[in-house]
């Protein structure tokens, strides 16, 4: 049926190159955008074309910022400049932000290592990070995901600090609150015992 359609199989292929898009609900969204009225269909393309011209990362951290070198947090008089919280994505500085409990500042890496793909240190900003770690940095939170991938990341950045005196932490991990044991894989478990604290 596509094949009687190119325009159609066009968008189809399109939207297929969303990384965020299950594969069951290209068609959802391409029936509705087709039945959508064409004036907010234009007025989405027009959003996403003005956004990609104006949005771009902080010259600093890396997180997204519009119009201006700086973004917002790294602007900010308010913020705590002596630590610096890692982090993979602006999908994690968005979640950690959402919390209200970090007042410090943070560095975007672009992903995690992963040389099976192609993914380096040069395709990561962590010589960027490496250049912000003054003296005036304290303390230097490693909030990459608990995955192969954000343990090597943190690893390799680790190794290349030079100020060694400067505190490290990572984020903790183990059991989330109001799960039960007994569904829980043996990594999470085994976490949870390793950085267990005082009652």
């Amino acid at each position: 049926m596509l094949s009687q359609l190119p325009s159609l199989q066009k968008l189809v292929r399109h939207l297929q190159r969303l990384p965020y898009l299950a594969s069951k609900n290209v068609f959802k969204v391409a029936g509705h955008l087709l039945a959508s009225d064409a004036k907010v269909v234009e007025q989405l393309c027009n959003a996403i074309v003005e956004a990609r011209a104006v949005i771009q990362p902080c010259c600093v951290c890396g997180n997204w910022t519009e119009k201006q070198a700086l973004c917002t947090i790294c602007a900010s008089d308010k913020r705590d400049k002596t630590v610096i919280c890692v982090v993979e994505t602006w999908h994690e500085l968005l979640a950690i932000e959402n919390v209200g409990e970090f007042n410090g500042l943070y560095h975007v890496l672009g992903g995690a290592l992963c040389p099976l793909e192609g993914v380096g240190p040069d395709q990561l900003t962590i010589t960027a990070l490496i250049n912000r770690l003054s003296n005036d940095i304290k303390e230097l939170i490693f909030a990459t995901n608990p995955t192969p991938e954000g343990e090597a990341t943190a690893s390799y950045i680790w190794s290349k600090i030079p100020n060694k005196t400067m505190i490290c932490s990572r984020l903790a991990s183990g059991v989330p609150i109001g799960s039960s044991l007994e569904f829980m894989d043996r990594v999470t478990i085994g976490k949870a015992m390793q950085g267990r604290r005082p009652y």
